[in-house]
């Protein structure tokens, strides 16, 4: 039955032009930031080159494309994740989904992986787009696949979070604003908070994003985006059991 959602969920989502222009507008945001630091990167070669341990273009051209993409993430999640329960309440075949024989965690995983599958595909062309640096030089792999990873797992935290604000309304405007607003002032505890308050940075996604970033595979991370999916699906599935139950 998950299967039978997902399939339903990307046909939905590839057949409207709006994944389509957010695809196109990802990647060409993200091929421009690409050239931009690879035209730095040459410029500043003769400079490297006198260097001991001088960076690579890992570190150079890769890491801030893989920064600047969780930013673009955090942004469009709210636009895709509000039609995924909002809409469909407002369409009213929501209820029909929630009052037919199907496990309420099938449905809202269904929905989540569709996402997240969606992601994927923006993943992967990222990927794509650094693995051309190959044929003029050579990768740290291992820092490649630490940002990979730490986009995926943002990746599936905003989608979350973003498919739990959509099951509280039926407005999909107010869901995605609500979503962007929810995202964004966890990003902004992380740049607002000073010394005194350390332990609010570890609030922040995109905080924990860096570890990954800066080539930390992080277990304590990790867990974190773990935690932090699961709970919003949780929330998710009991927020529409709710619902089955009072009709």
């Amino acid at each position: 039955m998950i299967t039978t959602i997902i399939r339903k969920e990307l046909s939905v989502l590839f057949n409207s032009p709006l994944a389509w222009i957010l695809l196109a507008l990802i990647q060409f945001v993200l091929v421009w930031a690409f050239l931009g630091r690879l035209d730095a990167f040459l410029e500043l070669q003769p400079q490297l080159l006198q260097i001991a341990n001088p960076p690579g273009i890992t570190e150079i051209i890769i890491v801030p494309v893989f920064a600047m993409a969780a930013i673009l993430l955090l942004m469009i999640t709210p636009i895709l994740s509000m039609r995924f329960l909002a809409e469909e309440r407002r369409n009213h075949t929501l209820t029909l989904l929630i009052s037919a024989p199907i496990a309420m965690t099938d449905i809202v995983m269904g929905k989540f992986l569709g996402l997240m599958i969606f992601f994927c595909v923006v993943i992967a062309l990222i990927v794509a787009l650094c693995l051309t640096l190959l044929m003029g030089g050579a990768l740290d792999f291992g820092l490649l696949l630490s940002n990979t990873l730490g986009l995926f797992l943002v990746a599936a935290s905003f989608s979350a979070l973003g498919l739990y604000i959509s099951s509280l309304t039926a407005q999909p405007v107010i869901a995605a604003v609500g979503a962007l607003g929810v995202l964004l002032g966890l990003w902004v505890i992380d740049l607002a908070a000073g010394e005194s308050h350390e332990w609010l940075r570890h609030i922040s996604l995109l905080k924990h994003f860096e570890r990954f970033n800066q080539g930390l595979l992080d277990t304590f991370s990790i867990a974190y985006f773990v935690l932090f999916v699961a709970t919003f699906l949780i929330l998710t599935i009991r927020r529409l059991d709710g619902e089955r139950l009072h009709g």
